[in-house]
């Protein structure tokens, strides 16, 4: 697939700083909720931008590496997060309602089909990918079937009203794939970006650096040549998904707001197909996963939270949106100093 991504609108982030310094306060004493509102700016095309709409899509794919012993939790955990985020169980379920976003659970490789739920959006590539260790995650086609998957349903969302949008993630074992993937993007060791996932232990984790380790030395004899092919060899179905749903975003305009580990491995795949989509990103927060801060490094991003969070499902992202909607509306409704009859310190000053 082809994105063909235009620039943020710079006249318009000039028009917002310009009322950003005419505010009824000290210049700059709201900090980066003044950046927020300029950001927003620049990518809605407006010095005045709207309240957001946001929608939020978590993509569920299962992973043949979990087979490894990568996760604190077993592989059928996968479908049966999916099922519980259809019947509105999960912790995603409840930060959806909270900030009012639409929320749609798309299965894109769970391993076993999930029959009579109809709120899944049955997408399925195949049974999950094979072990990156062995072999490719998955092949070229397949990675490029769920980039088109999350590019369609980022189509979905945008045509539905929403002008920011989230993606979330469930796959036991996406860790692992994650951080193979931060290491192939960034060139760091396993060791930095390896952590500690759903929560295992120190002997867990040094199984997850050394397996992360064979499959980057595996890859090095087919020498993958883009991002895509990144995705195919140590890859998640559900992390190219999010890969294409942050593709489509940026070619649309609309803007992308990032979770943890998972999305800022899907942002760096998307960010090595198209360089230009890294400028609709926004950084929701820091996660508690180690390499989280390189892949955030590497996309030129700087988080606005740290929860020490890492639960994933865009839990981070969602939580993060009162924040965003709180920066517009200080944007948009606080008087200037000309409104409010209050005198102005001199420009040179």
């Amino acid at each position: 697939m082809e994105f063909r991504i235009r620039p943020p609108d710079a006249e318009a982030a000039r028009l917002a700083r310009a009322r950003q310094d005419a505010l009824v306060k000290p210049r700059g004493a709201l900090g980066r909720l003044e950046e927020i509102a300029c950001w927003f700016a620049a990518r809605q095309g407006r010095a005045i931008p709207a309240p957001l709409t946001p929608a939020i899509t978590v993509f569920a794919a299962d992973h043949g590496v979990a087979a490894r012993g990568v996760s604190a939790y077993p592989r059928e955990v996968t479908a049966q997060m999916a099922a519980g985020f259809a019947r509105g169980h999960a912790a995603i379920n409840a930060l959806a309602r909270e900030i009012g976003a639409r929320l749609a659970v798309v299965d894109v490789g769970i391993a076993a089909p999930l029959p009579g739920l109809t709120q899944v959006i049955d997408a399925r590539v195949c049974a999950g990918t094979a072990d990156f260790c062995d072999g490719p995650a998955m092949t070229r086609d397949e990675a490029g079937r769920a980039l088109a998957i999350g590019a369609r349903r980022c189509d979905a969302d945008a045509d539905a009203g929403a002008n920011l949008v989230i993606a979330g993630d469930m796959g036991i074992g996406n860790t692992t794939a994650a951080a193979a993937l931060v290491c192939a993007c960034t060139g760091a060791q396993p060791e930095a970006a390896v952590g500690l996932g759903t929560g295992i232990d120190a002997a867990a984790r040094a199984r997850k650096v050394e397996i992360v380790g064979a499959a980057l030395a595996r890859t090095r004899v087919n020498a993958p040549a883009d991002g895509l092919a990144w995705l195919a060899e140590v890859g998640g179905l559900e992390i190219a998904a999010i890969a294409g749903y942050y593709l489509r975003a940026a070619e649309r305009g609309v803007p992308i707001l990032l979770d943890g580990y998972i999305s800022a491995a899907a942002a760096l795949a998307a960010q090595a197909i198209a360089p230009e989509a890294a400028a609709w990103m926004l950084a929701s927060h820091r996660s508690a996963e180690q390499g989280h801060g390189l892949a955030l490094a590497r996309l030129g991003l700087a988080p606005l939270l740290d929860l020490g969070l890492r639960l994933g499902e865009g839990s981070g992202a969602a939580l993060t949106v009162p924040l965003l909607q709180a920066s517009l509306r200080l944007h948009r409704e606080m008087a200037t100093f000309a409104d409010a009859g209050v005198t102005d310190r001199p420009q040179d000053a």
